[in-house]
C-alpha cells in the first residue's frame, strides 16, 4: 500500500508539471492491476517538438526536485514521442501525429482510466 501511495504523489507531481506547460488532452491510466510494468501511465501531447521537450524537462525538474530520479528517458532528441520512465509510473508525451498512431489508451484499454481533475 505504501508503494501505491508513493505512486500518487508521483502522479500528482508529473500532472502539475504538464499543466503548468500547457499539455494538451492529458490521460491518466491506472494499470497497476494489469501490468508489473508500473502503476500508472500518464499519456499527453504537445503541439510541436520545442512544446514537448519543454513538457518532459518540466517533469524531469519537477520530480527531480522532489527527489525521483528518471530511470530511462527515450526519443528526447526527435520529440515525437517521449517516454519518461519513474519506475512506478511512466509518462509518454506525444505530437498529435505519433498519439493517434499508436494509441496507447486504446493498447491499455484494460488498465482503469482515471480522470486527472480528481488527483
Amino acid at each position: 500500500m505504501e508503494e501505491k501511495r508513493n505512486a500518487d504523489a508521483m502522479l500528482k507531481l508529473v500532472l502539475k508539471a504538464l499543466d503548468d506547460k500547457k499539455a494538451a488532452d492529458i490521460r491518466v491510466i491506472d494499470i497497476s492491476e494489469v501490468s508489473v510494468l508500473a502503476d500508472y501511465f500518464i499519456i499527453a501531447g504537445g503541439s510541436n517538438r520545442t512544446q514537448i521537450q519543454a513538457l518532459a524537462d518540466s517533469v524531469e525538474e519537477l520530480m527531480g526536485r522532489n527527489g525521483y530520479v528518471t530511470k530511462q528517458v527515450e526519443g528526447y532528441q526527435n520529440a515525437n514521442w517521449i517516454l519518461l520512465d519513474f519506475g512506478d509510473v511512466i509518462v509518454h508525451i506525444f505530437d498529435s501525429e505519433n498519439r493517434l498512431f499508436y494509441d496507447l489508451e486504446r493498447i491499455w484499454k484494460d488498465g482503469k482510466p482515471v480522470d486527472p481533475d480528481t488527483i
